[in-house]
C-alpha cells in the first residue's frame, strides 16, 4: 500500500503516539464508550441490569475489527452504524436492543477524540517535563560562562550562556502547567444524545454521563449541542502549537549559533554522517531545521481548529472530515518535535572557547554599556557620557583600535577613570548581573513543576 504521508511510512512519529490514532485503536475507544454507557445505564435502571455487563464484555472482547466494520460500512455508508452493528453481532439476543441506547454518533466520535487527546497528553506531558529538566541542568552548567547577548542580530551586552537554556527551561515548565490546566476543559465526555438534551434517557442522562466520564478518566460535559464545543479542540491544538513554537525558538537559536561565523554550538555529528552530498566538510543543523519545518505545519492546524468552532445550529459536518487530520497531525508532530529537540539538547556540543572569543570580535565594544555606567557613577550627565562613549567607539572601529585602548587615550575617560578602573570594566565575568541567581531560581521552579512527571 502506498504511504502518501511521511507519518504513514514511519519516517516521522513515534510508535506509541501513532498507535493512539490508528483505525483499530479509534474503534476500541468507541467500543469502550459503548460498554461504559451500557453498564452505567444498567446501574441506574435505564436498561435491564442483566445486559449492561454483556454489552461491556462484547465491546471489550477485542473481536470487533476494522475489517468487519468496513464491510458493514460499505453497505450503510455510516461508520458509527457499522460499529454498532458489528457490536450487535457479538452480543447475546437479549442485549442487542439496548446497544447504543440514547446515544448518537458524536457521543462516540467526540468522546473518543477526548480519549485520544487524553492518551496523547499522557505521552507529551512527561516529555515536556523531561526536556525542561535537561534545559535547567544545562542552564546551571553554563551559568557562569560569559557570552555575547544579541539583539537585532547585533552584539548588545554580556549574558550568561546558561541564561539561554534557563529561558527555554522556564517556558517548557509553563507548558507542563498549561497541559495540566487544560485537561479539565478539553478532556470532555459527552453522552447526551442527538441535540445535547439526553432526550431518551431524560433526567437520568446526566448521571449516566457522569458515570461514563469517570470510567473513561474524562470530565462530564456541562452543556453541548449534538457535539462538544469545538473551542475545546481549538485549545488543545493551540497548546500543541505553543509547544511547537517554543521548540522552534530553541531550534532557530541553535541554527544561528551553529553558523560558521558564530560556531558556539553544534548538533552532534555521528560517525559516517554526511552533511552535504556535494560538500564533504559541511555539518548542517538538520535536526533543528526539521523542528522549524514541523512547527510551520503544526501552527497551520490552529487556523483550521478555530474555523471549526462556529457550526450551524446544533451542528453540521463542516468540521468532521478535517478533524480526522488536525487532531492526529498536531499530536504526532508535537511528539516528534519533542523527541527530536530532546536529543538535540542532550547531545549539543558547546564550544566555550569560541563563546569567549566572540566576546572580543568587536574589539571590546560590547563593554560600552559598562563604560557608560562608570562615567555616570563619576557624575557625568547621562547624555554627555553617552555621546562620548559612542564617539570613541565609532572612532576606534574606523581606526581598527581596541576599544579599551581608545578609551585610555581619550581625555573624556582618563580624566574620570583610573587605568585600573578601566581594566576592571573589561572583565566579562564581572558583568553577569543577576544571571546566576535567575538561573538558580528557574532551576528550582522547574524541578518543583516537573517532579510529578520525570
Amino acid at each position: 500500500m502506498l504511504a502518501i504521508l511521511p507519518i504513514d511510512s514511519g519516517r516521522y512519529g513515534t510508535k506509541e503516539m501513532i498507535e493512539i490514532f490508528s483505525e483499530q485503536k479509534k474503534i476500541d475507544y468507541q467500543l469502550e464508550i459503548e460498554g461504559a454507557a451500557a453498564v452505567s445505564q444498567s446501574e441506574i435502571g435505564l436498561i435491564p441490569k442483566s445486559v449492561g455487563k454483556k454489552i461491556l464484555k462484547a465491546a471489550t472482547s477485542g473481536k470487533i475489527t476494522v475489517k468487519r466494520i468496513k464491510q458493514l460500512e460499505a453497505k450503510s455508508d455510516h461508520d458509527t452504524a457499522a460499529l454498532v452493528e458489528s457490536l450487535s453481532e457479538k452480543c447475546t439476543k437479549d442485549a442487542r436492543p439496548w446497544i447504543h441506547y440514547g446515544l448518537t454518533s458524536n457521543d462516540l466520535v467526540d468522546t473518543s477524540n477526548s480519549m485520544q487527546m487524553r492518551d496523547a497528553l499522557s505521552i507529551i506531558q512527561p516529555k515536556v517535563a523531561k526536556i525542561a529538566s535537561i534545559l535547567a541542568k544545562r542552564a546551571v552548567q553554563y551559568s557562569k560562562v560569559p557570552a555575547v547577548g544579541r539583539t537585532h542580530g547585533q552584539h548588545a551586552s554580556i549574558i550568561s550562556f546558561g541564561l539561554k537554556f534557563a529561558n527555554w527551561a522556564a517556558e517548557m515548565a509553563k507548558h507542563v502547567e498549561r497541559i495540566e490546566q487544560i485537561k479539565e476543559r478539553i478532556l470532555v465526555c459527552k453522552t447526551l444524545g442527538v441535540v445535547g438534551t439526553g432526550s431518551l434517557m431524560g433526567a437520568k442522562s446526566l448521571e449516566v454521563q457522569k458515570r461514563v466520564a469517570k470510567r473513561l478518566r474524562l470530565y462530564p460535559a456541562e452543556v453541548t449541542t449534538q457535539v462538544i464545543p469545538r473551542e475545546r479542540y481549538a485549545e488543545y491544538i493551540f497548546e500543541m502549537a505553543l509547544i511547537a513554537a517554543t521548540l522552534e525558538k530553541m531550534a532557530i537559536e541553535i541554527r544561528n549559533l551553529q553558523r560558521t561565523e558564530i560556531a558556539e554550538v553544534a548538533e552532534r555529528f555521528k560517525k559516517g554522517q554526511m552533511g552535504s552530498s556535494a560538500v564533504p566538510v559541511k555539518r548542517n543543523p538538520i535536526k533543528s531545521e526539521r523542528v522549524s519545518s514541523f512547527s510551520k505545519m503544526l501552527r497551520s492546524q490552529v487556523g483550521i481548529a478555530f474555523e471549526n468552532i462556529p457550526l450551524w445550529h446544533e451542528r453540521d459536518l463542516s468540521n468532521s472530515a478535517n478533524e480526522r487530520f488536525v487532531i492526529p497531525t498536531a499530536s504526532i508532530l508535537a511528539d516528534e518535535m519533542l523527541e527530536t529537540m530532546t536529543k538535540i539538547i542532550s547531545d549539543l556540543m558547546i564550544d566555550e572557547k569560541r563563546i569567549v572569543e566572540n566576546l572580543y570580535i568587536t574589539k571590546g565594544q560590547i563593554f560600552a554599556e559598562f563604560v557608560l555606567e562608570a562615567l555616570i557613577k563619576k557624575g557625568v550627565p547621562r547624555f554627555i557620557a553617552y555621546r562620548d562613549v559612542q564617539r570613541v567607539a565609532f572612532e576606534a572601529k574606523d581606526n581598527g583600535m581596541e576599544y579599551i585602548d581608545a578609551i585610555k587615550n581619550d581625555k573624556a575617560f582618563y580624566s574620570k577613570l583610573s587605568e585600573k578602573e578601566i581594566d576592571e570594566i573589561f572583565l566579562p565575568e564581572k558583568h553577569l548581573g543577576a544571571s546566576p541567581k535567575i538561573i538558580s531560581n528557574v532551576n528550582n521552579t522547574v524541578q518543583k513543576t516537573i517532579r510529578r512527571f520525570v
